[in-house]
């Protein structure tokens, strides 16, 4: 049994872990379906696209599913506080979600322009609307989102939706967006051939640069215009069971840049971020494909870390409460409960992981518009 503070570190970790998985996988599906519209230029060509990933999509949505399990069970604060708070911009990325099912299944059934057109649309809002909601959520962490809690620990949010899409929690949603779709493009570049691989190409170079630029910005902004939150005294240790209104807090510009101070490894992370999207970039215009895709799951990859290493300890902090504000601390689930996770999650990961590579590993290769005609019937 292992101690209750490095309980609490290990379950930061592996939802940490848990979300990027998601977003690596189910990133590039969202990439994918963002891109149908723009660089599918015929219905074979977006016929090809939808193949590339109608056999993985609903496997990596395990990823989602888990870390949202995760949240629920390790960080039950967490859970009840967001989606509470949070109610509409989730029914929207749901709605925006049943796109994807349906639309795998039905869209090329019928043979009518008119029919497939439509799907195809609605496939490219599945799959940008999420990519772009869960950024600007992930903005309005850093900016504080309006919630209190009284005290027996009842959540209460005094925002609307449209408070949510501030200047800069649309920018985090373009830095969100941008990276998904040119992970898509990254991925679609092993995936296809002739005409539509020279396209992807293009994509991936757009995207990246935009990812570039926008992430740069959002660390700037986060320097000089976004007030970070610090924790001034807390009543308990850390291994010792707290509640969120334990602690005092106060806000400080540039504060959500101090980790990088107080723990100079983790700035590995954004400059990894910033080399990874540059060799996306050079590995696309060198045309290796494998190794693009490669630096761009890296790019995602250390994208999410840095904001995970930036909010730290922080989780959720209130912009009208701010002592109230959730940590890695204070949100936790029992010492016991966090223990047989450990176990589960110890045994049922690697088997996600296992059963994941296994799936890609038989279903490789590229796919042509040639094997769609050859299988007119057969493939999505």
């Amino acid at each position: 049994m292992m101690d209750y503070e490095s309980l609490k570190l290990i379950w930061w970790v592996l939802i940490g872990v848990l979300l990027i998985g998601w977003a690596v996988t189910d990133g590039f599906d969202m990439g994918v379906l963002s891109l149908l519209k723009v660089v599918g230029k015929t219905d074979n060509e977006r016929r090809v696209m939808l193949n590339t990933v109608g056999p993985h999509w609903d496997g990596n949505q395990v990823w989602f599913i888990t870390a949202g399990g995760a949240i629920f069970a390790a960080w039950p604060v967490v859970y009840a506080t967001a989606f509470s708070g949070l109610y509409f911009a989730l029914l929207l990325v749901l709605f925006a979600m049943f796109f994807r099912p349906v639309g795998f299944e039905y869209r090329s059934k019928i043979e009518e322009v008119k029919w497939r057109n439509n799907w195809d649309w609605l496939l490219t809002i599945g799959g940008a609307v999420p990519s772009l909601v869960f950024g600007v959520a992930f903005g309005n962490l850093f900016l504080g989102l309006p919630f209190t809690l009284d005290n027996t620990m009842r959540s209460f949010y005094e925002g609307g939706f449209f408070e949510l899409l501030s200047p800069f929690a649309l920018l985090v949603g373009v830095v969100s967006l941008a990276m998904l779709v040119m992970h898509g493009a990254a991925y679609l570049q092993m995936r296809t051939q002739d005409e539509l691989h020279e396209r992807t190409r293009n994509a991936t170079l757009i995207t990246a640069l935009v990812t570039f630029v926008a992430f740069m910005f959002v660390g700037v902004c986060l320097m000089f215009w976004v007030d970070g939150y610090v924790i001034t005294d807390m009543s308990k240790e850390v291994g010792q069971a707290m509640t969120p209104m334990a602690k005092t807090v106060t806000t400080m510009q540039g504060a959500w840049l101090n980790n990088y101070t107080l723990y100079p490894v983790t700035i590995v992370a954004p400059l990894l971020a910033f080399a990874c999207l540059l060799l996306t970039m050079l590995f696309t215009l060198k045309n290796k494909s494998a190794l693009t895709f490669i630096s761009s799951s890296m790019a995602v990859s250390s994208i999410i870390c840095t904001a995970g290493f930036s909010l730290f300890p922080f989780i959720m902090p209130s912009s009208i409460n701010p002592q109230v504000s959730l940590t890695v601390w204070d949100v936790v689930s029992s010492e016991k409960t966090l223990n047989i996770m450990f176990v589960v999650a110890m045994i049922f990961v690697p088997i996600i992981l296992a059963y994941t590579t296994w799936g890609y590993y038989k279903m490789w290769g590229r796919i042509s518009t040639q094997h769609i005609e050859d299988n007119k019937y057969g493939t999505y």
